[in-house]
């Protein structure tokens, strides 16, 4: 039974059962099979919010990263279950298939414009004559808050990402945080510059800046980069919202690169909020965990690390996740076959409340904080709550002597039920409710032994940086 220490799931063992609880978060959302533990925090990777370290959930078919977009297929989509996502994959090495894509549709525009032109003259010559509507001034001053107006306004404000290193390369986005220059992005859309690789931001008037890495959150999918040369450039940060405030049914905007299309514009609205998400390439790499809020708003690949606003352009979540359907379909450019995830309807959002504590913990010490129960989760657990493992990694405990849980009395074996005012049904649950929660916060937990109901009071401990 995996385990995984300070609040990461272990990897499970291979074909595991899922756990039944939908995810989100990176595009591949599918049910908790296989997922890890976390023996000596809260719970183990392939719960919702962080990416911690080393524990990577298993492929998720069924989800796509809405992430980087690297001109090619992403990785295995997790199925439907516990939503388990994976981040936009990792950026592959470019084949040029984006620049193909990119060629046919300015193609297109150029014979559209072409035969366009044509046609009128041809009209003319047979005296044809056109009417063109009258322009309404009421129509063209578009109101602040309309759709039009929030995009007038944040559009300057939001960047895209190329992260380049030596076997990757893709596009995110990202937008303004402060005015020294921090943007704020999704983890898996820098992680190909991040060891030594190279990093350029390009802003809507078309100017590129190089940029580095400040920090990065693999458990929350988060990362702050700085810009290099930016001196004298003004900098207009993005409002930072409340996600908290957030209702089913609001308006919901979303701005990004999807397929590297920069400063794309989609609307729809907040579908859902709390949907535990664990989100991974299919690679190998750590999976990250989140709460995420759900939106019908057109999400795709490119779209990583963007904002989702609201309706008074203010940011309530980072685009990081999208559900897809992961089926194949040929390639009208003659790339053969290709499983691209593209947007249907259920994309996922890190909340901003989260996201602006982990960005700032960044900018101060480069250093992700995680809170921790010190147990491992039991991720094949397919019953009604979380499971704490029987067992820790290498035949350990699950229960940290000394640590969160074992003061508060939990065994293993117990079953966490509800944790503060959330219902838990699911490892990954769990875990995204944890990270919620910072350090040194108080939880009362309600949990299953033998039959019986009890609860109790957990203090949360601290775990400092991702483990490998």
């Amino acid at each position: 039974m995996p385990t995984v220490p300070d609040g990461q799931p272990t990897p499970p063992a291979a074909n595991a059962p899922g756990t039944g609880t939908p995810g989100t978060g990176t595009p591949e959302g599918g049910p908790y099979a296989n997922a890890p533990q976390d023996p000596a925090g809260a719970p183990t990777a392939q719960t919702p919010p962080v990416r911690p370290s080393a524990f990577s959930a298993p492929p998720a078919p069924g989800v796509a990263p809405a992430g980087p977009y690297d001109g090619g297929p992403q990785g295995p989509q997790a199925p439907y279950g516990a939503y388990a996502l994976n981040p936009s994959p990792e950026p592959k090495p470019r084949r040029g298939a984006a620049g193909l894509v990119a060629a046919v549709i300015v193609a297109a525009l150029v014979a559209g414009g072409v035969g366009g032109g044509i046609g009128y003259w041809a009209a003319n010559r047979n005296g044809d004559t056109t009417v063109s509507a009258g322009a309404n001034p009421k129509d063209l001053n578009r109101a602040p808050t309309s759709v039009a107006g929030i995009a007038n306004r944040a559009l300057p404000s939001v960047v895209t990402i190329n992260a380049s290193g030596s076997q990757e390369s893709g596009t995110g986005t990202g937008f303004v945080y402060d005015t020294q220059g921090h943007i704020l992005t999704n983890n898996h859309v820098v992680a190909p510059a991040a060891n030594g690789g190279k990093l350029t931001v390009t802003f809507s008037n078309g100017k590129t800046y190089d940029a580095e890495v400040v920090g990065r959150a693999q458990g929350y999918d988060v990362a702050v980069v700085k810009l290099k040369n930016a001196g004298g450039v003004k900098l207009t940060p993005l409002p930072l919202g409340d996600s908290d405030k957030v209702a089913v049914g609001d308006s919901a905007i979303a701005i990004g690169a999807p397929f590297g299309l920069s400063g794309t514009v989609t609307t729809g609205i907040v579908s859902a909020k709390n949907r535990p998400v664990a989100s991974s390439d299919g690679q190998g790499s750590p999976s990250s965990y989140m709460s995420a809020l759900q939106t019908d708003a057109s999400i795709n690949p490119g779209n990583s690390g963007g904002p989702l606003l609201n309706a008074s352009g203010d940011v309530i979540g980072i685009n990081s996740a999208i559900q897809s359907t992961n089926s194949g379909s040929s390639d009208p450019f003659g790339g053969g076959t290709t499983t691209q995830s593209g947007s249907i309807g259920l994309g996922f959002a890190i909340p901003i409340d989260e996201a602006r504590y982990v960005a700032d913990t960044l900018i101060k010490t480069g250093t992700p904080v995680y809170a921790i129960m010190g147990m491992s989760v039991n991720m094949n657990y397919d019953g009604q709550g979380a499971q704490i493992s029987t067992s820790g990694a290498n035949g350990g405990s699950a229960i940290t002597a000394g640590g969160p849980a074992d003061k508060a009395g939990l065994k293993p074996g117990d079953v966490i039920t509800k944790f503060g005012d959330t219902l838990i049904d699911s490892g990954p649950t769990l875990i995204g409710a944890i990270w919620q929660h910072r350090p040194g916060d108080q939880v009362q937990v309600t949990y299953e032994r033998g039959g019986k109901t009890s609860t109790t009071t957990v203090t949360l401990g601290e775990r400092k940086g991702d483990s490998d």
